[in-house]
């Protein structure tokens, strides 16, 4: 850390960030030319960043980013869907423009085309996924920044960042933090009071988790909290005075006797006027004129 001025040393929150987001994970294989950013091999092969070399990396990105007049010349691209919210972050936060998604080739080469830029600088999430744009950078002489892990390449770049550029809590902080270091220098974000804006507004979303996540809770907004299909509380609809079913109340065994007492006499035939038969008439059927 002796290359980087005593105000622009990380906090020991910013460690603790770093080593939590697992930027200090690398890959089983090392390029040539990232082995100087690598601090040791785990047993299980696993190389692990030096995080003392990725803040060095950060704020000497961060100074050539800042040292640009019109933030608009500055572009970022990301081709690894867990970057594209993070790149579209960055740019919305430093006035930077952004490419996330697929690179149409000839962007910075063929001045016909509609998506035709001349940036002054480029950030890329990952050299290998971002090729295109990087060897089109160079064909033009434009600076290529780019978040690096142990195994990428590094021809073509000429700022690499050492970090772990495939998990997406890794790519989200890197993306933060430079873009924190960026206003810093800048003047936007005085360096003494913590930025207003939370790092997992730069991490990747899923969007099936977000549209369980959604619908859940509109489900719950509908049901009122109890799950049901039908919202409110559980209310007892009151029986009709005329009801049809007879229905003892608290009566007691008196109140059963009552109801018992006014039923009709169970031997009693319905059928039956005065305990003749209705088809004989005796005063005088309509069959007999």
């Amino acid at each position: 850390m002796s290359k980087v001025p005593a105000i622009l040393a990380p906090t020991e929150q910013d460690i603790q960030m770093l080593l939590a987001a697992q930027s200090h994970i690398g890959t089983k294989n090392a390029e040539v030319r990232m082995e100087s950013y690598v601090w040791k091999r785990r047993n299980d092969g696993i190389h692990i960043i030096n995080i003392g070399k990725t803040w060095e990396k950060l704020v000497l990105a961060a100074r050539i980013i800042a040292g640009i007049e019109n933030p608009a010349d500055v572009c970022v691209i990301s081709a690894r869907p867990y970057g594209q919210r993070a790149a579209l972050k960055f740019a919305q936060y430093t006035g930077a423009q952004a490419i996330a998604g697929r690179f149409t080739p000839g962007t910075f080469t063929n001045y016909i085309t509609r998506s035709f830029r001349e940036p002054r600088v480029i950030i890329v999430t990952d050299p290998r996924t971002d090729h295109q744009a990087v060897v089109e950078a160079s064909y033009v002489n434009i600076p290529v920044i780019a978040l690096c892990d142990t195994d990428s390449p590094l021809q073509y770049i000429d700022v690499a960042i050492p970090t772990n550029n495939k998990g997406k809590h890794a790519i989200g902080l890197a993306y933060w933090l430079l873009a924190r270091e960026v206003l810093r220098l800048r003047g936007t974000v005085a360096r003494s009071a913590p930025w207003n804006v939370m790092v997992d507004m730069f991490f990747y979303r899923d969007p099936v988790e977000e549209a369980e996540k959604e619908a859940a809770e509109t489900t719950v907004e509908k049901t009122g909290g109890y799950g049901g299909e039908y919202g409110g509380e559980w209310t007892v609809e009151a029986e009709p005075a005329g009801g049809a079913e007879w229905v003892a109340t608290g009566a007691g065994p008196a109140g059963v006797a009552a109801i018992a007492t006014s039923a009709p006499a169970a031997d009693a035939e319905w059928g039956a006027a005065d305990g003749g038969d209705w088809g004989n008439d005796t005063a005088g059927g309509w069959g007999n004129a």
